[in-house]
């Protein structure tokens, strides 16, 4: 299952996280959203996956990829690895 660790922002135009969340569903991927506090003392489970608690963190087949950039370049980078196979 992907999950993406995020902030309470409640759109997706405002901040790093929805930029994700924009590019996982422009790849077609579902995933699970876990909004988590706004303040970084309180993200105790994104610090555990990471080792820093900052978000965005996309869980995706057993790995925590943290940052939206490099991210976004790994579903892209996905997307044309599965486009190449489909040829």
């Amino acid at each position: 299952m992907t999950t993406l660790h995020r902030c309470p922002t409640p759109t997706d135009w405002l901040c790093p996280c929805g930029r994700v969340a924009r590019a996982l569903r422009r790849a077609g991927i579902a995933y699970e959203e876990v909004r988590v506090p706004y303040r970084r003392a309180h993200r105790q489970q994104v610090l555990e996956l990471t080792g820093q608690a900052r978000v965005p963190v996309l869980e995706l087949d057993g790995e925590a990829v943290c940052d939206s950039h490099r991210i976004v370049e790994l579903l892209a980078w996905r997307a044309g690895a599965t486009h190449a196979l489909q040829e």
